[in-house]
């Protein structure tokens, strides 16, 4: 499902919303779920699971065009965890 579609399952569950309102809640639901990660918290969906960061360390790396070694800083990535319930969903 990508977001255009989730939009337009809401907004039929939703009659009483607009397209546009709809679009603007789930904007404003992922850009806090991003802006919680980028701030080094975490966003739990009760059910559903758990967003958070986790940290790479930093390593060396190859070029693969020149094959020269290069040198790859850490970095923070984002991280799912399923939730009980969405596994035991998707496990049925």
């Amino acid at each position: 499902m990508v977001r255009s579609e989730l939009v337009k399952k809401l907004a039929l569950e939703n009659p009483t919303l607009t397209t546009r309102e709809i679009d603007m809640i789930v904007t404003i639901f992922f850009d806090q779920i991003s802006q919680t990660l980028a701030d080094g918290g975490r966003a739990e969906l009760r059910g559903f699971g758990i967003f958070s960061t986790r940290t790479r360390k930093s390593r060396a790396g190859r070029n693969p065009r020149t094959g020269s070694t290069v040198d790859v800083p850490t970095k923070a990535v984002p991280f799912f965890k399923a939730g009980k319930e969405l596994r035991s969903l998707l496990n049925m």
